[in-house]
C-alpha cells in the first residue's frame, strides 16, 4: 500500500507518519520509485503500536522510542529486554515532595516484606515513594495502612499479566505484549478501578442509606400502632 492508504487505514495524517519515520519509530516504506514508497502490514501494526502508546499510554515521542528500542532489540535476554522495557514505559516523577527519605524506607520495607525482587534504581520504586511522600504531605500519610493490600492485589495483576504474556514464545512477541500490556493495561486498572468505586460506594453507601430509611419507615410505623392502639 502506500502512504495515502496506511494513512486512511491506521487514521493517521501522512505528514505525522512521515516524522514517525524521520524519528525512526516507523521503519521506512520499501521504495518502488524514486518519489514512491510501499508499505505493509507491519507498518500498519507499528502505527497503532505507536499511537497506542502515545494516545492512551500518554508516552513521549522520545519515550515511545526507548521502548520501541526495546520491543526490537533482537538476542537479549527476556528478563533483561522486559526489564529495559519497564524502565522505558515507567514515568519519572516531575516533583521531589518533602519527606521523600522516610517514604523511600516505607518502600524498602513493603519490597522486604513481600519478597519482591527489586532493587531502588527501578523507576518505579521512586515513583511509589513521590506518591506516598505526597500523601503524607496531604494529610493522608494513614494511606500506608492498606498498602500491603494494594500490593497483594498488585501481585495478582502481575501474576495474570504474565499468564497472557506467556501465551507468545517469541522473546519479539513477548516484549510487545508486555509494552501494550503495560502501558494500555495501566489504563484499564485505572478506569477498572474507578468503576469498582462506583460498586463499592454503592454497596456501602447507598445500602447503608436505605437501611437507615427502611429502620426510619418501620419506627414509624410502630409509633402509628402504638398511637393506634391507645
Amino acid at each position: 500500500m502506500r502512504i495515502g492508504e496506511l494513512s486512511r487505514e491506521t487514521g493517521v495524517a501522512i505528514p505525522t507518519i512521515k516524522y514517525y519515520v524521520r524519528e525512526g519509530l516507523l521503519p521506512a516504506g520499501r521504495l518502488t520509485s524514486p518519489n514512491q514508497a510501499s508499505y505493509d502490514d507491519g507498518h500498519v501494526r507499528r502505527l497503532r503500536l505507536i499511537r497506542g502508546l502515545i494516545d492512551v499510554g500518554g508516552l513521549t515521542v522520545s519515550a515511545v522510542r526507548e521502548v520501541l528500542a526495546a520491543v526490537d532489540s533482537p538476542g537479549e535476554p527476556v528478563h533483561e529486554v522486559l526489564g529495559a522495557a519497564q524502565h522505558a514505559i515507567t514515568p519519572r516523577p516531575a516533583a521531589t515532595p518533602e519527606g521523600m527519605e522516610r517514604a523511600r524506607q516505607s518502600v524498602a520495607e513493603l519490597i522486604r516484606h513481600r519478597g519482591w525482587r527489586v532493587g531502588p534504581d527501578h523507576p518505579a520504586f521512586e515513583a511509589l515513594a513521590v506518591a506516598l511522600a505526597t500523601f503524607r504531605g496531604v494529610g493522608r500519610g494513614e494511606f500506608e495502612e492498606i498498602l500491603d493490600d494494594y500490593a497483594a492485589a498488585c501481585e495478582r495483576v502481575a501474576a495474570a499479566d504474565l499468564a497472557w504474556l506467556g501465551r507468545n514464545a517469541e522473546v519479539d512477541g513477548m516484549v510487545e505484549c508486555v509494552v501494550v500490556g503495560t502501558v494500555l493495561g495501566d489504563a484499564v486498572l485505572a478506569a477498572m478501578r474507578r468503576l469498582a468505586h462506583v460498586e463499592a460506594s454503592a454497596r456501602k453507601f447507598e445500602g447503608a442509606a436505605e437501611g437507615t430509611a427502611g429502620e426510619g419507615a418501620a419506627a414509624e410505623g410502630a409509633v402509628a400502632e402504638g398511637a393506634g392502639g391507645r
